[in-house]
């Protein structure tokens, strides 16, 4: 099969298409057919070497969409021809067929396309973690999504608006805030015009919003504070580097900084999410959508897109 390899650190251009041995399921094992497979901010990350030893060579990627190819012993809850999602990989979903334990694999509704499948893992997972497990959302409560138009942001307003939040979402761009508003967010905000704080905190009657969801902590922390209702959350999603803040603006509203990553859920955790997203695809509460398609060999495009500003929708590969 064909599959995404790296050797080495590096930039995008370390991301090379090879022939490598289709993957055979043992015990407790599925292999998956990818039809697609989610590209993530976490996986440029990894691959310039910024979170630590790896071992090499190794394929990218843990999110997918695709058909079950095949099963090994023990495995109950899948047959060859099933339609699922990734959530992790033991081999890598930047590939024809990814290796994964009987856990990282997930029934996708009929209504929705293996493509859509390759958007949900990372995602909706972290949109979730960071909304209902760092912090407890209150219906009626207002929430700020901070850079609302990319794959956390745009699941993060689903998930948001479903549990009775009033949803302000940010983007950079005319067609990302179309898209916000089109989630489900009640107001949309452009978050590169100076005054968008400002028209924020009018929307809120001069309170301010009570949770913020961040995507770019290393750029917006220190804002953040100052836009909290008191007792306010912050949960910081992403960040691309350090942020000076001044304590005091959280001080005086007895605020929260909550930081997170998906990496740390546990398995009980992980169960819970994805047996509610499920349902939220189930139910079309929660619908994944798409941005721009790479083939598997421009993989490098593919990760210099995802950290380009003005994101819209998930990123993918198509083997």
């Amino acid at each position: 099969m064909k599959a995404i390899v790296v050797h080495e650190f590096g930039g995008p251009e370390v991301l090379k298409l090879e022939e490598v041995p289709d993957p055979k399921p043992g015990p407790g094992q599925v292999v998956v057919r990818v039809e697609a497979a989610g590209v993530n901010p976490v996986e440029t990350y990894i691959r310039a070497g910024n979170y630590g030893p790896r071992q090499f060579p190794y394929t990218p990627g843990s999110d997918s969409g695709g058909i079950v190819d095949s099963v090994g012993s023990g495995v109950t809850s899948f047959k060859a021809g099933d339609r699922v999602y990734t959530s992790a990989s033991i081999s890598g979903t930047y590939a024809q067929l990814a290796l994964c334990t009987e856990a990282q694999v997930h029934p996708l509704p009929a209504n929705v396309s293996t493509r859509q499948g390759a958007a949900v893992g990372v995602p909706y997972a972290t949109a979730y973690r960071a909304a209902f497990i760092r912090t407890t959302p209150r219906g009626g409560e207002t929430v700020l999504v901070h850079g609302a138009s990319g794959g956390v942001g745009i699941a993060a307003v689903q998930l948001m608006r479903a549990a009775g939040l009033t949803v302000i979402g940010t983007a950079g761009s005319e067609k990302g805030l179309k898209l916000v508003r089109e989630q489900g967010a009640h107001h949309a905000l452009d978050h590169t015009k100076p005054d968008y704080l400002q028209e924020l905190l009018r929307l809120t009657g001069g309170k301010g919003v009570d949770l913020i969801l961040e995507m770019a902590a290393h750029t917006n922390l220190g804002k953040d504070l100052t836009v909290l209702a008191k007792n306010g959350r912050v949960v910081v999603i992403g960040s691309r580097g350090p942020i000076e803040i001044n304590p005091r603006d959280g001080m005086t509203r007895d605020a929260a900084i909550l930081p997170m990553t998906l990496m740390n859920a546990t398995e009980p955790e992980l169960k819970g999410i994805h047996a509610a997203l499920r349902a939220g695809l189930e139910l079309e509460t929660l619908r994944p959508v798409m941005g721009r398609e790479f083939p598997l060999a421009d993989a490098p495009k593919a990760h210099e897109a995802i950290l380009q500003p003005g994101s819209y929708g998930k990123i993918v590969l198509i083997p």
